[in-house]
């Protein structure tokens, strides 16, 4: 009998207590929604459909990743949805325009950027100014001094923004026609001819979606906005180098700050400290899963991933910017 005790007793010492894991346990069996604030086809899409495919596997559980559209008010809707109905538990994540986590400070304070949980970005990105090959606009020189005619998303969103930055700090003599439901529908609207072009697309959405452009050279690029030059496009005007003032160069500093993000993944706020720590390690594994990587490669999109940690940094510095700095931003984006 003492053996038999003994021997337990050792058993116990040797496996130990069994290892809870309470966030395994919470995901296993849940599916997380992942709302895309964009129509399908466009390059928020296209990223935000390639995490879908390959997070799960590394989210603790294990839970499947359902993609859904939710368009609307260029990207907006899913922002005021993550930041207020949305589940709060971890099983809700969206996707938005990269200036997104910024619009409270610059148009309206429906929700604070700075409270949201960022998972990462997958790249960062150059916006650029489009035009298609036979409109007159071919240049920055012709941007600025044509009439043109430029399709919009909705307030806040990245072509409405830069619009609308070019027409106010810049003079462009330009129309923003605004309402589309992603970049995809605009672009259909260039080729037909209906609008001249559009910015705040993202070169890598270009190369991803429409590569054929580039080769064939079907578009003109009018100029880029980005925190530093691409070195694929050498020679396209690089915006914050054509601000003329110390003002006018904060107002653009501020206004494509937000590009470094690129296209960040976000839950609501107050999700459980554990939880959303799970689904940012799960997200920078999955940078670099093979089976990942080589998805990304077939697809054509790049990855040059920034962290959920170094993007909720960058949005906490972004929120210290001066008062009359963002006032004045924002009315050269379209703040009424």
């Amino acid at each position: 009998m003492k053996e038999v005790v003994a021997a337990s007793l050792a058993f116990l010492i040797v496996a130990g207590p069994s290892r809870a894991d309470p966030v395994g346990d919470f995901y296993a069996g849940k599916p997380i929604n992942l709302y895309i604030g964009y129509s399908a086809g466009g390059g928020y899409d296209l990223y935000a459909r390639l995490l879908a495919r390959h997070l799960g596997r590394n989210v603790p559980g294990k839970p499947n990743v359902i993609p859904q559209n939710m368009p609307g008010a260029g990207s907006l809707k899913v922002a005021t949805f993550i930041n207020g109905v949305a589940p709060r538990d971890g099983t809700a994540i969206g996707t938005f325009a990269r200036g997104m986590p910024i619009y409270p400070l610059l148009f309206s304070p429906d929700f604070d950027g700075a409270k949201l949980g960022y998972l990462g970005s997958i790249t960062s990105d150059t916006s650029v100014c489009i035009t298609w090959n036979n409109s007159r606009i071919k240049t920055w020189e012709d941007l600025v001094t044509k009439p043109s005619v430029f399709g919009g998303e909705g307030k806040g969103s990245d072509p409405d923004m830069f619009a609308t930055l070019l027409r106010e700090e810049f003079k462009a003599d330009l129309k923003l026609v605004s309402g589309y439901p992603g970049t995809a529908d605009i672009t259909l609207a260039m080729e037909r001819g209906e609008v001249d072009g559009l910015c705040g697309i993202s070169l890598s959405t270009i190369r991803a979606a429409h590569g054929d452009w580039l080769t064939l050279k079907k578009i003109n690029i009018v100029v880029q906005a980005a925190t530093k030059p691409d070195p694929d496009i050498p020679g396209t005007p690089f915006m914050p180098d054509l601000a003329k003032s110390p003002t006018q160069k904060q107002i653009v500093n501020l206004a494509v700050a937000p590009q470094a993000m690129a296209r960040p993944f976000v839950t609501p706020p107050d999700v459980a400290p554990e939880r959303l720590k799970a689904l940012q390690e799960a997200f920078d594994k999955t940078m670099k899963d093979p089976e990942f990587l080589a998805d990304a490669q077939k697809s054509k999109l790049d990855v040059n991933p920034m962290t959920g940690v170094e993007i909720a940094a960058m949005v906490r510095e972004l929120y210290q910017t001066p008062k009359d700095v963002a006032q004045a931003t924002a009315r050269s984006l379209g703040a009424k």
